[in-house]
């Protein structure tokens, strides 16, 4: 297993780490992700240690903290071998203070998924989304004091807009308080808006990036094609896909040069589809999901090798997609607006 330091830190993590989202299947959004009960989740928390793959990310929302309470229980006793990330922001309750990133709320979900993680402390705790209703300084001073009590070691965000994690950074500097040192963010083959500002920032500032839906909720898993229509029992049939409806004829192109890169390199698609990810700039980890063991497996195969980088500018080209204002004009002057790959 590679490993790569999580943005301008000192920590070292794997390349791939697992996603926990199909543990638990409490809520009927999160039955369409899966539904690993603890039994098959030790199993494949086993497999994922024995590849080094020592990271483990869920979030306290992820079927409303049973992803965290099954995760907690398949690391009784081997806590001490695994990294955890998990991350709080979203409603988990129905009372006006049981969502968003305000002191009370943090603190509180800390605590919560402490308890149900079976652990002292939170290895990576991200922002899940941005709250415009809490000021900047009251989250991260809230964030802060978790790090500075031991209880979270290094604070990142997910889904943020590029000024939400550019102002973040300045306030955390302007106090001296613990700054955002990731960004989980939607970057795939299919989705690569990521590359219009976000990882500029990323460059700038040296945030690390941790991917999430690396093959588009499926899409890019294999399975799909022109022949071989999305099914009705699929994830994203049953509404387990997240992000904007993809044109048919965008993804069946670029996966027929899936499918060329993939017979070049005697790999499947995808596995191609998350080394390409690992070739991208500020990339330094892939969140992996599974539903079985064998998904699983097939999925850890993709690192240990490269694409070439005539394979990388071959896909490179089939995913480009016209941008939306301002970077399309931004474009037009790669002297002053270099692209970041």
């Amino acid at each position: 297993m590679e490993y790569r330091t999580l943005g301008n830190t000192g920590f070292k993590i794997p390349v791939l780490s697992f996603g926990t989202a199909t543990f638990g299947g409490g809520t009927e959004f999160f039955k369409a992700w899966g539904n690993t009960q603890l039994e098959e989740a030790s199993r494949m928390v086993n497999l994922c240690l024995d590849a080094g793959v020592t990271l483990f990310d869920t979030a306290n929302v992820y079927s409303r903290g049973m992803s965290e309470e099954i995760l907690g229980q398949a690391l009784s006793g081997i806590r001490h071998q695994a990294l955890i990330s998990t991350k709080a922001t979203f409603k988990m309750g129905d009372g006006p203070n049981d969502y968003g990133s305000s002191r009370y709320h943090l603190v509180k979900a800390c605590e919560d998924s402490l308890r149900r993680l079976r652990t002292d402390y939170i290895d990576i705790y991200h922002m899940h989304g941005f709250d415009a209703h809490t000021p900047v300084e009251e989250t991260l001073h809230a964030l802060n004091d978790l790090v500075e009590s031991g209880k979270v070691r290094y604070i990142a965000c997910s889904n943020f807009s590029g000024w939400h994690l550019m102002k973040s950074l300045s306030v955390s500097e302007r106090y001296g308080w613990s700054k955002y040192v990731a960004h989980q963010a939607h970057y795939s083959l299919i989705s690569r808006e990521f590359e219009w500002e976000l990882m500029p920032l990323g460059i700038d500032q040296k945030i690390g990036t941790i991917v999430w839906s690396p093959l588009s909720a499926g899409r890019l898993g294999g399975k799909y094609r022109r022949d071989n229509p999305l099914p009705a029992d699929s994830r994203l049939a049953q509404g387990g896909g997240e992000g904007p409806v993809i044109p048919d004829d965008f993804l069946y192109n670029l996966l027929d040069v899936l499918d060329e890169v993939a017979a070049e390199t005697e790999k499947s698609v995808a596995q191609v589809a998350l080394n390409w990810l690992l070739q991208r700039p500020t990339v330094c980890n892939i969140v992996i999901g599974a539903r079985t063991p064998e998904q699983l497996q097939q999925n850890l195969a993709s690192v240990g090798w490269n694409l070439s980088p005539e394979q990388v500018k071959k896909l490179d080209a089939a995913s480009d997609r016209y941008p939306v204002y301002p970077y399309w004009h931004q474009r037009k002057s790669p002297q002053l607006n270099p692209l970041p790959v």
